[in-house]
């Protein structure tokens, strides 16, 4: 049993890994400090930089808001804007 919690304790920390972002030169000549970055997906809801979280390697807590969820908007192409309340779909 314990072998099988040690096991599934390892794959989530390998599912979890941060990435690290090697040092560069901007082209205005500043140079960034290499860094780490969460793993890239399809969210930022886990990203360090994201309210609600924090950066394991600074300290410092989120500071972004996530991205808005998809298809909580009015998608309808006639509507002069896709935030519109034209819930019969007239182009007018």
């Amino acid at each position: 049993m314990k072998k099988i919690i040690l096991l599934i304790t390892l794959l989530s920390i390998a599912l979890m890994a941060d990435v690290y972002v090697n040092g560069y030169t901007r082209s205005d000549g500043t140079y960034v400090q290499g860094h780490y970055r969460s793993s890239p997906n399809n969210t930022t809801y886990d990203n360090f930089s994201t309210k609600g979280n924090i950066n394991p390697y600074t300290g410092q807590p989120g500071y972004k808001n996530p991205e808005p969820k998809y298809g909580t908007y009015n998608s309808n192409p006639y509507s002069s804007s896709p935030y519109s309340n034209n819930k019969n779909n007239d182009p007018f």
